[in-house]
């Protein structure tokens, strides 16, 4: 697989959006192993944008370990700051399946009833 280039202003604007964000994964004394490279790929199907925390991770490894990470999970690398990465692919294409909302049933008839009270009631007029 390929490492995804961002342009300058692209990389710039996902670094301001994952300011906020919070590490998701973190990589810890056992390495990349498949788990937490299943637990990345998920987070980026979710999110898009991600951070991942490194623990115990010596720093001149934290660079050869984003390139490994981008390289088998296709994703572009944002930034490397200390001890931490933020990663971005974009979500894939929802089928029309998939896009539609189901409509929430409630669960109880107790709920039901209370959802039914707060219905806007229908005013019957005469003509």
């Amino acid at each position: 697989m390929m490492i995804e280039e961002l342009t300058p202003e692209q990389r710039r604007a996902l670094r301001a959006t994952a300011h906020h964000l919070h590490p998701v994964v973190t990589v810890a004394g056992k390495g990349l192993t498949d788990a937490v490279l299943k637990e990345i790929d998920r987070s980026l199907k979710a999110h898009e944008l991600i951070k991942v925390k490194l623990q115990g991770i010596a720093r001149d490894e934290r660079a050869a370990l984003l390139v490994e990470i981008c390289q088998r999970l296709d994703c572009a690398p944002v930034q490397h700051i200390g001890n931490i990465l933020i990663l971005w692919r974009e979500k894939p294409a929802e089928s029309p399946a998939a896009a539609t909302p189901r409509s929430r049933k409630p669960a109880t008839k107790k709920q039901a009833a209370a959802a039914q009270e707060k219905a806007p009631r229908r005013r019957l007029t005469r003509t």
